[in-house]
């Protein structure tokens, strides 16, 4: 596969992204190098190697999810600049 000016166009493009020339000509070089990486991996026998699924032996160690009351309602609510009862106020994010 060979990255071609308007390959470069179309991801600047979806992006959202612009170039002068003299950075689109060094994009699509970089990207050419890119690919020609990844087809010398390709070249590589891998008939024999077994995927790797986990860096290390170790599988899902996780502790036990225990409930503990850190701060309560009153006190979360104590310095809060605008409250309504039991929640925090704040101002409208979204409009319809």
């Amino acid at each position: 596969m060979d990255i071609n000016e308007q390959t470069v166009e179309k991801i600047a493009r979806l992006a959202k992204l612009s170039f002068n020339e003299e950075e689109k000509k060094v994009i699509q070089k970089d990207m050419n190098r890119m690919i020609a990486f990844i087809d010398k991996i390709g070249e590589l026998d891998t008939d024999n190697v077994k995927p790797l699924i986990h860096m290390n032996q170790n599988v899902n160690v996780l502790r036990e999810d225990e409930a503990i009351e850190t701060i309560s309602q009153a006190e979360a609510l104590k310095n809060a600049p605008q409250k309504d009862s039991d929640y925090f106020k704040i101002p409208k994010v979204l409009s319809k």
